[in-house]
């Protein structure tokens, strides 16, 4: 049985504010609550897949230190784009 669409996006929204690190939280749940309701399904399979990766390589991948596989690699792009602007408004 598929998961209705509305309960994924949900999903994704609690997953990406409850990583197991407060890094991670500030980073992704942000960025799900910005961005998740306008993801078509492509886009929510590859953030949910993102969301299955472990936080110390996410972190590494969003502040450029080490780069994220290549099917990742737009994503997080973005991911620390949105992080650092909303960095700067503070």
């Amino acid at each position: 049985m598929t998961e209705p669409e509305a309960d994924r996006r949900k999903r994704l929204a609690m997953r990406a504010w409850r990583r197991g690190t407060k890094e991670m939280d500030l980073i992704l749940g942000p960025y799900g609550d910005a961005h998740l309701a306008g993801m078509d399904a492509t886009a929510l399979q590859l953030f949910d897949a993102l969301l299955l990766e472990a936080d110390p390589d996410l972190l590494t991948w969003v502040l450029g230190q080490t780069a994220p596989p290549d099917r990742f690699a737009p994503l997080v792009a973005e991911i620390g784009a949105f992080a650092r602007a909303r960095l700067q408004k503070v």
